[in-house]
């Protein structure tokens, strides 16, 4: 199974970080989305989406990658990312906007993931952010088993 992650990961790289673990069990390139030549996405078996949250979606240059991405045949993707505060119902709010564009381009979204990340936007940074830390080990083992499952649904 050949894999792509396009992440974007700007702050304190919390997204870079899990991409990097999900990476390694999926044997996957890792690419920003301003390095994605999008005719190359067809080349992959599956691609993983990965970002921050901002303001309660994914980052803007997902979204625009997403609107240039040639139309598949359900083509298996996924969609991770860390944000201030995290859990199932959160990461399916935050990713629509992502899913409902890949979707809409021929995308089977197979899972996704979601856990914590340090936060020091806003005024947050005054108080020395929150999920200081995060993502932790406790994350990574998350992120790991979240790849190890993409693997067995192969």
């Amino acid at each position: 199974m050949k894999s792509l992650l396009i992440v974007i990961s700007i702050h304190h790289n919390n997204t870079g970080k899990i991409a990097e673990t999900i990476a390694k069990v999926l044997d996957a390139q890792i690419k920003k989305p301003s390095q994605i030549n999008p005719e190359e996405i067809t080349e992959f078996d599956l691609i993983g989406f990965g970002s921050g949250i901002y303001d309660y979606t994914t980052h803007k240059a997902l979204s625009n990658l997403a609107d240039k991405l040639p139309n598949v045949n359900n083509k298996k993707a996924f969609i991770f990312s860390t944000g201030g505060l995290s859990n199932k119902r959160k990461a399916q709010k935050d990713h629509s906007k992502l899913r409902e564009k890949l979707e809409s381009k021929g995308y089977k979204i197979v899972n996704e993931f979601q856990c914590k990340g340090f936060n020091t936007n806003s005024f947050l940074k005054y108080f020395g952010g929150m999920n200081k830390g995060r993502p932790n080990d406790e994350d990574h083992k998350n992120a790991k088993e979240f790849a190890e499952k993409l693997m067995q649904n192969e």
